[in-house]
């Protein structure tokens, strides 16, 4: 009795349904990184806007009373840095929006270079 030759039948045995063209997994990855930025969208974060920072001794802190003036490390007319959560990711000035203080962005952080910072 003759044997056949074994063939490898992964090689010789297209699995359509396993193949899928590059369109439809390009669309699945978008429509699942759609779905995940809409679960981060009701997520709150923490928007601070510093005006300047110093460093003090303790002795110069328990000095400080009513009337008394700190010079800061940011000239006046400088812009603020904008934070969320503690990164920084904007620069700001600033205005009066009716009877509150608010912040107008005058430049936005790169959002790989706020990645990488995190």
């Amino acid at each position: 009795m003759a044997e056949e030759p074994q063939t490898n039948t992964e090689e010789n045995i297209e699995n359509p349904e396993n193949q899928q063209p590059e369109e439809i997994v390009d669309s699945k990855q978008e429509r699942s990184s759609s779905e995940n930025l809409k679960v981060l969208e009701n997520i709150d974060v923490k928007l601070t806007v510093e005006v300047g920072s110093t460093e003090l001794k303790i002795r110069d802190l328990l000095k400080l009373n009513e009337g008394s003036v700190v010079e800061l490390d940011r000239l006046a007319g400088d812009p603020l840095d904008i934070l969320a959560n503690g990164t920084i990711i904007a620069k700001g000035e600033v205005v009066m929006v009716g009877e509150r203080f608010g912040i107008r962005f005058t430049e936005v952080s790169d959002p790989e270079e706020r990645v990488q910072s995190l």
